[in-house]
């Protein structure tokens, strides 16, 4: 009479062994996107296309265009905030851009220290 050992579960391991195989995939994938999106030109206007910021997508200014017609010497502020404004739209678009495109991915699951 022979004896009977239960079966070992061969089918975790290949569970497991395809879950690696997909975060890997992800990982590479991400990987990918993370070097389009820093290597793509944002470009926003305020102020009615008065001022004009291009950013690169690892957030740095790449250009700023300002009409001469809005640069008034009585009024220094209001150029000041169509430049902040300007520029802080083009790091929203960075980011905005970014989080979308990763949540294509990533199926919208927040990945900690990839973006």
């Amino acid at each position: 009479m022979k004896a009977r050992l239960p079966k070992q579960n061969q089918g975790g391991v290949q569970n497991m062994n395809a879950m690696i195989r997909q975060a890997q995939k992800m990982h590479d994938e991400i990987t990918v996107l993370q070097e389009e999106i820093e290597n793509r030109d944002f470009t926003v206007t305020s102020g009615g296309g008065a001022v004009e910021v291009v950013m690169t997508g690892k957030k740095i200014i790449k250009s700023l265009n300002i009409k001469k017609e809005v640069v008034d010497p009585e009024d220094v502020e209001m150029l000041q905030d169509l430049i902040i404004s300007a520029v802080n739209e083009a790091v929203n678009k960075v980011e905005e851009t970014t989080e979308t495109e990763m949540n294509k991915i990533t199926g919208g699951v927040a990945l900690p220290g990839l973006f």
